[in-house]
């Protein structure tokens, strides 16, 4: 008698996971489940049921939800931390670079909205993290050393504390991040539009 034809097995889903890096896996599909339902639907056994993993081995790299947003805030960090320096260095490390390092930040909360609302939106306990390495405040100090070295160039008035104007900055800078995430500019002031207005008015302000 003729065999009949063997059956394929049925594809995994796109997300399954395989091999290699687990905890990587589960950061890529945390950040795609608060993209798609927001940080609330996050859950560890949802990440292990698209993932194809076993609760046990999830456990293993991340004990509760909180560990796994925490990672997904450290992650965030640290690209924001790379762009800004990034933009800093290409720009110069002057008037130009500075300005760039605005529009990167802007750009980095636009492309990476589900990184930036778990970094910024309270969702991550604080943590005591004397003595330890801070992914947040590695990147906020590429923006202190930026105006540090802008003193010292006499590009930025010097009389000011440089932590304070580097705050200030920074809240300018989240504020129209935050405007452009949730859509609330409207269709004729761009985010990029209102950033290079923002960067003229904070030269200003922060120079004699």
């Amino acid at each position: 008698m003729p065999r009949s034809p063997r059956s394929k097995p049925a594809a995994k889903p796109a997300s399954r996971y395989h091999h290699g890096n687990l905890p990587q896996a589960m950061l890529q599909e945390a950040v795609r489940t608060i993209q798609r339902e927001g940080v609330d639907a996050l859950t560890l056994r949802g990440v292990g049921e698209r993932l194809g993993v076993s609760r046990t081995a999830l456990y293993r790299h991340f004990t509760d939800k909180q560990a796994l947003l925490a990672a997904v805030a450290a992650e965030g960090f640290r690209m924001l931390r790379t762009a800004l320096a990034e933009a800093w260095e290409s720009g110069g490390r002057g008037r130009e670079g500075f300005d760039a390092m605005g529009v990167a930040y802007v750009r980095f909360a636009v492309v990476h909205p589900s990184h930036y609302r778990v970094m910024f939106g309270g969702v991550v306990r604080p943590v005591d993290k004397s003595g330890s390495d801070d992914p947040g405040m590695n990147a906020f100090q590429v923006l202190l050393d930026a105006i540090t070295e802008q003193q010292a160039q006499g590009l930025v008035r010097g009389d000011d504390d440089p932590r304070q104007l580097a705050l200030y900055i920074w809240a300018v800078v989240h504020g129209v991040a935050m405007l452009a995430l949730d859509g609330m500019l409207p269709p004729e002031v761009p985010a990029n539009a209102l950033m290079a207005f923002a960067n003229r008015h904070l030269r200003t302000g922060i120079t004699r």
